[in-house]
């Protein structure tokens, strides 16, 4: 039964939980002073803390991982304390934000893969592509030093894969010319690309 309801522990004022409420307790004393928060509020507020622990502790089974929501709950209260109603419950009021903020951390890494050795990571890794990248651009430079003539009838033969006569078709122009094109083309890039 304790498993299911433990018990509530006060918060060490030294543990990170422990800072982050010193913080708000100044933050409350301040937002009183300015009359942006009741005293009722404030008391309520960190009084509320204990059971907060207590509830995310069953909702995680993990003191720090509870601790963590307690504090993005805190967080998000003093956040939207313009939005509390002063007639209204709350305790009820932050155990909404606290399971909501529990349920929208477990929507967000439900997929996540445990890796702790890197395995996993190192399974999705991929090879270097920079000399493909340099390779890429350097066949670019080479295409863009053509004339339009060849350029245009290399692409239409050699990417589009037109036979000469179909090339011909397109340009206008006689399938020995379409050859000749492609033969002047293909020297001029082998030349550019320091393979011939």
């Amino acid at each position: 039964m304790d498993e299911l309801f433990p018990k509530i522990i006060e918060v060490d004022a030294n543990s990170r939980l422990g800072q982050v409420l010193l913080r708000l307790q100044a933050a409350l004393l301040d937002a009183q002073v300015e009359g942006q928060v009741s005293s009722g509020f404030s008391e309520a507020l960190i009084a509320a803390v204990p059971r907060l622990r207590r509830f995310a502790h069953m909702r995680t089974g993990n003191a720090s991982e509870a601790d963590d929501m307690v504090q993005a709950t805190l967080l998000k209260a003093w956040e939207h304390r313009a939005r509390f109603q002063a007639d209204t419950n709350l305790i009820a009021w932050l155990f909404t934000i606290l399971r909501n903020t529990h349920l929208n951390h477990r929507k967000r890494h439900w997929r996540e893969v445990e890796d702790i050795d890197g395995a996993f990571a190192a399974s999705l890794s991929q090879p270097p592509d920079q000399e493909h990248r340099i390779g890429l651009s350097e066949l670019q430079a080479a295409l863009n030093g053509l004339t339009p003539e060849h350029r245009e009838t290399l692409l239409l033969v050699t990417v589009d894969g037109l036979v000469y006569e179909e090339a011909a078709l397109v340009l206008g122009c006689q399938p020995g010319t379409v050859k000749s094109r492609v033969s002047r083309a293909r020297e001029r890039l082998a030349l550019a690309l320091g393979v011939a």
